[in-house]
């Protein structure tokens, strides 16, 4: 196989062909259809088969190095290694086609799966058809942060407008949940949106990238090298370089960071027989994120180990021992979640992302595109956490503030001065409160409270802004009675601190509301913005609001808006988790 770079370079080659004219050498996108899992793959349960090294699937992701780590870097488990001193013998097998993972499962010539929540959930009616093969989800090891994103063509500009429009998305892919969690935020479904389906993810001439220079395709899910290509490195496409003109990046996991969970799971049958042995080998990815986390960390002081490392890594995924620039941006783009994100993930109910609520979301959104039948319960290992302790380091779950408040402030602050607050704009939504309001309890706004905690820990690298707005009659009747301009400009003024005072409430309301639930949100992520008279709902006329005409219309100002904003081109104001 290819590495990237040189796929990259055969992919720049192909676009100068083609738009040089050889138009006789250049590729055609092929689609595929996208059955669900049940009839795309047809393979005879047999039982794990015994003797030797344990296969274990390895897919192209930076999650993934720590598992080679672990491994000795090797494909097979080295002498000394962490998995060795586990009682572990592995062979680790890059596997990217799910659909061949999902064969092998079924073979028995593998007890794992190694996938995100949302390519193990749709597989759960295949392998629910036999005893054997259900699968049990053990472990977490990442979420996407910065590694998958959505590359939209001009005139669509917020997740709503994708409505009608057509979007390349990989079969069977990482992709999938990640496009039906956005549409469905957006208020929309899977069936709001024609897909094209493609069999590659990347790397070859069947892939979202390849299909977004089509005039036929609005939208492509595409991991972010292709996607920084797409955009002239993450602007807007010039239609020079391989990118599209008009091309921008909507949305990326830098913002949407709790949506793609890399997970492994493992055969039922095989879990009962093996559950210590299971156990370990979660033990050991635990031991060797840590040190991958700390190797990273002091790659200056442990060069050697580090070089050896990113090798075998580039080695394994990428096919090129020499592609360690390519391996240490696969590890950039992933967030290890370590022993806290593990117990977080499957044994806190409260956690808006945990695995249940993860799966109840992605096998709903697969029914309504087709993937699924029916919903189906997953099984989890309710492993004893407290023997998955041993040896690691630092490990409580106290989560530090992941954004430069006074950054996000200034960011905030300019694109309001600039009239820009709505770009970068992911969704939006309001509620309104009645005359002389000034408490905003969660009995009344509960389901508008939970849905900006789910937006919340969902979209974890975007910033929630609370806007609140005023009523404008008292400062129209002032200026109707030709009222001074200092007490013009005192009652706007007033407005305008009122607005803000409420935003305010509103934000701490939903914080009380938040760890109420057992949630705790990180403040650092809310900005509130007080906008008073300036941008009522009944719209402008000329330097004035517009008199509201009926008591709806006058009702309607008073308002709290909660934009939900990606920020990400302002490095500074996101401080990256470790």
């Amino acid at each position: 196989m290819l590495t990237r770079i040189v796929q990259q370079l055969l992919r720049m080659i192909i676009l100068t062909v083609a738009l040089t004219g050889w138009s006789g050498i250049c590729f055609a996108v092929q689609y595929v259809k996208a059955p669900p899992l049940t009839d795309a793959v047809k393979a005879q349960v047999q039982d794990v088969k015994t003797g030797g090294a344990v296969r274990v699937p390895l897919i192209t992701w930076g999650g993934d190095i720590a598992t080679i780590l672990a491994n000795g870097n090797n494909r097979n488990t080295a002498a000394n290694s962490i998995f060795a001193k586990q009682n572990l013998q592995l062979e680790l097998v890059r596997s990217d086609d799910f659909r061949q993972q999902v064969k092998a499962y079924m073979q028995g010539e593998t007890p794992y799966l190694r996938g995100t929540m949302g390519m193990i959930n749709m597989a759960t009616e295949l392998l629910n058809q036999d005893p054997r093969t259900k699968p049990v989800i053990i472990y977490q090891m990442t979420w996407s942060n910065g590694g998958d994103c959505l590359v939209v063509k001009s005139g669509i500009n917020s997740a709503k407008d994708l409505k009608g429009k057509t979007i390349a998305l990989q079969a069977y892919g990482p992709h999938v949940d990640y496009l039906a969690k956005l549409l469905r935020d957006a208020g929309l479904k899977m069936s709001d949106v024609s897909i094209k389906w493609v069999n590659d993810l990347t790397g070859t001439d069947n892939t979202p990238a390849e299909a977004l220079y089509s005039k036929e395709v609005d939208a492509a899910m595409v991991i972010i090298p292709d996607g920084l290509m797409l955009t002239s490195n993450g602007t807007v496409g010039t239609g020079a370089e391989g990118s599209v003109k008009g091309a921008k990046i909507m949305l990326s996991t830098k913002s949407a960071n709790r949506i793609i969970a890399d997970v492994y799971a493992v055969r039922s049958d095989y879990f009962s027989a093996h559950r210590k042995e299971v156990q370990n080998f979660v033990h050991g990815l635990l031991l060797a994120e840590q040190d991958l986390k700390a190797l990273f960390k002091k790659k200056k002081t442990r060069l050697a180990e580090y070089k050896k490392t990113v090798s075998a890594a580039a080695e394994i995924l990428l096919d090129s021992a020499a592609a360690t620039a390519d391996a240490e941006a696969l590890y950039g783009d992933c967030e290890f979640v370590g022993f806290p994100g593990n117990v977080k993930f499957f044994t806190d109910k409260n956690w808006p992302r945990n695995m249940q609520r993860l799966t109840d979301e992605v096998q709903g959104a697969f029914i309504t595109g087709g993937l699924l039948s029916r919903k189906i319960v997953l099984q989890q290992a309710d492993w004893d956490y407290s023997a998955l302790r041993k040896g690691l380091a630092g490990v409580d779950n106290v989560e530090s503030p992941r954004f430069n408040t006074k950054a996000v402030a200034q960011v905030v602050a300019q694109k309001q001065n600039l009239g820009t607050l709505s770009e970068g704009e992911l969704f939006s939504f309001e509620v309104f409160f009645q005359p002389n309001q000034n408490t905003f309890l969660a009995d009344q706004y509960s389901d508008a409270f939970a849905k900006v905690v789910d937006l919340a820990s969902t979209y974890g690298g975007a910033v929630i802004t609370v806007e609140g707005h005023s009523d404008p009659m008292g400062y129209l009747r002032k200026v109707k009675n030709k009222e001074s301009e200092i007490v013009l400009t005192r009652t706007k003024q007033a407005a305008k601190n009122l607005s803000l005072t409420r935003a305010i409430a509103v934000r701490d309301s939903i914080m009380s509301f938040g760890k109420a639930q057992g949630v705790n949100l990180d403040s650092s992520q809310f900005t509130v913005i007080g906008h008073g008279i300036m941008h009522p709902r009944t719209g402008m006329c000329g330097q004035l609001p517009c008199a509201p005409k009926t008591k709806e219309d006058w009702l309607s100002n008073m308002r709290v808006v909660f934009r939900i904003i990606q920020i990400e081109a302002e490095e500074e104001a996101f401080i990256p988790l470790d």
